[in-house]
């Protein structure tokens, strides 16, 4: 199947960057919110990281303007009637995105591909909610998407191989090396980090060491970019403490309990970098 028009659900920052890389590879894309204001500020969120871009010489100013011009806002998802695929980038809520997906089921031809951005949800848990389980996968990008350089493509036991033969190849269009996963807990990346972060705040929580000698440990002796709590802030205490709960719940194994620490955390309403505060504070 060719893909010509994408479109997005959601403008926050995964949303916004996945318009971004789409638009400035060529694609159309319709880009949704539930309100003009919030949409507003993904809009500009985009037109701000793309003059960065010019600042940097890595895009001509014409190539700005070209991507900008091929984004559409729109509040009216019926407008995605037209799209050729639709990749959901809400929060991680199951009973959300299963509303999108039935939505959308309902407004998209038989042949247009639906996929969820997440990075904990159950694929077929939101499949399920529509009447296209072999067009519906995971699509999860990393933050900033217009940086980070992978896409983990989640397959679930329905998704047919055209499907992901088609995930694919839009990933590789807009630049990224794609690796696939069946739809098991955390995925790949997240299955092999999260326990990591895990550990690591109970390592502080129970005193072994501080928040900084951890984070140094990690990255001059296992030569990581960052450390684990300082990772933790950048991906949002909140998505961590969720995503660990989920898997938790779904395998039974205590690798992935969340620790006290964090749970206290998140409830004081300190998600890391995107609140100004979590094992650091940010301005």
């Amino acid at each position: 199947m060719e893909i010509s028009t994408i479109g997005v659900v959601g403008c926050g920052i995964m949303g916004s960057g996945i318009a971004q890389i789409s638009a400035q590879a060529g694609y159309e894309v319709f880009l949704s919110e539930i309100n003009e204001d919030t949409l507003e500020k993904g809009i500009s969120s985009i037109e701000n990281s793309l003059a960065k871009l010019v600042e940097k010489g890595r895009i001509k100013p014409d190539e700005k303007l070209g991507a900008m011009s091929r984004i559409k806002g729109v509040i009216d998802i019926n407008e995605f009637a037209v799209c050729n695929l639709i990749i959901e980038a809400a929060t991680e809520k199951i009973d959300l995105k299963r509303s999108i997906f039935n939505d959308l089921d309902k407004i998209c031809p038989q042949q247009t591909i639906l996929a969820t951005n997440t990075s904990s949800v159950s694929v077929i848990d939101v499949a399920n909610a529509t009447n296209r389980l072999e067009r519906v996968l995971g699509m999860h990008f990393f933050n900033p998407v217009p940086v980070m350089k992978l896409l983990e493509v989640v397959k679930t036991v329905a998704t047919s191989d055209d499907t992901i033969k088609t995930a694919v190849a839009f990933g590789k269009s807009v630049g990224k090396t794609v690796i696939i996963a069946k739809n098991t807990p955390a995925f790949i990346v997240n299955r092999l980090a999260v326990p990591f972060i895990l550990s690591a705040i109970r390592m502080l929580e129970s005193g072994v060491a501080t928040k900084e000698d951890i984070d140094t440990g990690v990255t001059l002796g296992l030569n990581h970019p960052m450390g684990p709590l300082t990772l933790a802030d950048f991906i949002g205490l909140d998505t961590l403490y969720y995503l660990a709960r989920g898997a938790y719940e779904d395998t039974g194994d205590p690798i992935w309990i969340p620790p006290i620490l964090l749970k206290d955390m998140v409830s004081a309403g300190w998600f890391g970098c995107k609140t100004g505060r979590g094992f650091y504070i940010y301005k």
